[in-house]
């Protein structure tokens, strides 16, 4: 059941290939008793526990050199209640695996993001979302979680619980894994539907004019913008009464494989190459995808292949700011000589009540800036950083940024909330590790 870290097979890296890890020793529980047996374990020797996912975090959110607990053995679903139209399911589940579970019952989340490696429990915890007007982020869509504490013992929490229980709901559906080890969430779900999405490119000047009835219009907005270019490519997603006209498989192939993946790849290799090259890599590939209508289920509309390895940094900013934070991204784009291979993707959340949540207390708008794995990315994610926190931005927790526990409590009225939870819930901060001394305080 464990394995002993040792040589290369013990070094854990991530997705993004920036973080890596030495854990003592590798753990896949088989079932949450299992689980809870090395937690306590840990403790009695002295050493830090962490969970990790797929590793789709481009931060050490879950790196350590104690113990990692590896969820694969923790997946499939546990129950589906059609009554109160729930499905709970164990925490190393893939979303991708969930998602196509869902489908064949005739069921679906409201909402998601555009990945689906992440397993449900890495995702939620580090408030992964997709885009919605009034749907908000994967952790949003949680009614009640199970976890092990620190002291080995099984938590389990809910809106409709004691004040205590209560209280665990609101910050561990974004626990950043500092209160304990989910194993286990149940999510609101709702009878099967079908999405229209419509994609089209737009002007960059037309798209912040019209930002505001675009959102308003649309149960999902968002778009691409192309750096170097004026160009954007945008995309919404609304119910739909059918008929299902799905991708064309050739087509699909095309957009989504050649050009999304396989020529893009080639795009960044050259760009990584030639850095000059970049500027009209970018007004090439700003107008290779064309507009395109199609109707699916869920997670055929929300969710695409991602194949090229990236860095990343996502900010929210009160939705409000949005406009003038991407001019003033742009013009800093364009004064710098900086060479930026990557589309910068917009999204929007309205406000909802998670302690930690990106989108905690108002209404949001996430901006993120990508660098082509193995390119310097220091200098471009640093500037545009400058203008995130200058508009009050909270960085994604499992994104690429610089902010620490003195500025996360000026920007999270709530701050102080979770920080006394994790007091209450690990005293001895047996799940702590270098990112969440940073972001938490010690």
């Amino acid at each position: 059941m464990s394995s002993t870290a040792n040589g290369k097979n013990g070094t854990w890296r991530n997705w993004g290939g920036n973080v890596t890890a030495r854990p003592a020793r590798q753990v896949a529980p088989a079932s949450v008793d299992e689980l809870a047996a090395a937690v306590r374990r840990a403790a009695e020797d002295g050493l830090k526990v962490k969970a990790v996912g797929t590793g789709h975090s481009f931060t050490s959110i879950a790196a350590t050199d104690g113990v990692l607990i590896r969820p694969q053995l923790l997946t499939g679903i546990r129950n589906i209640d059609r009554e109160a139209m729930t499905v709970t399911v164990e925490a190393g589940t893939p979303l991708k695996r969930l998602n196509a579970a869902l489908a064949r019952e005739g069921l679906s989340l409201a909402n998601m993001g555009d990945i689906m490696e992440q397993t449900v429990s890495g995702a939620t915890s580090t408030g992964t979302h997709g885009t919605g007007r009034e749907s908000a982020s994967i952790a949003a869509q949680i009614k009640g979680l199970e976890l092990v504490t620190a002291d080995g013992s099984v938590l389990t929490c809910s809106e409709k619980g004691t004040a205590e229980e209560r209280a665990v709901f609101a910050a561990a559906r974004i626990g950043l894994g500092a209160l304990g080890i989910v194993t286990a969430i149940t999510f609101a779900v709702e009878p099967l539907f079908l999405l229209t999405a419509r994609e089209e490119p737009m002007p960059f000047e037309r798209v912040l004019a019209e930002f505001d009835q675009l959102w308003a219009e649309n149960e999902h907005f968002e778009f691409y913008w192309f750096p170097h270019t004026g160009n954007t490519n945008t995309k919404r997603n609304n119910r739909s009464a059918g008929p299902e006209q799905p991708v064309g498989q050739l087509a699909g192939w095309f957009e989504d494989e050649f050009l999304s993946n396989g020529v893009f790849q080639v795009a960044q290799w050259v760009g990584r190459a030639a850095p000059a090259t970049i500027p009209a890599i970018a007004q090439i590939s700003s107008k290779a995808l064309s507009a395109r209508t199609y109707t699916d289920i869920p997670y055929k509309v929300f969710t695409s292949p991602r194949r090229v390895r990236f860095v990343e940094m996502e900010y929210a900013v009160p939705r409000a700011a949005l406009t003038e934070t991407l001019r003033e991204l742009k013009s800093m784009v364009e004064r710098s000589g900086l060479r930026v291979s990557f589309p910068v993707e917009v999204r929007t959340a309205p406000a909802d009540d998670i302690t930690l949540s990106t989108a905690s207390g108002r209404d949001s708008a996430y901006i993120a800036v990508h660098m082509f794995r193995g390119t310097p990315h220091q200098a471009y994610f640093t500037a545009a950083e400058r203008i995130f926190t200058a508009h009050e931005g909270r960085p994604h927790w499992g994104k690429v940024h610089t902010r620490d526990a003195e500025y996360f409590a000026r920007v999270y009225p709530r701050f102080g909330e979770f920080t006394a939870l994790r007091d209450r819930l690990d005293p001895e901060r047996l799940f702590q590790n270098d990112y969440l001394r940073r972001v938490l305080g010690a």
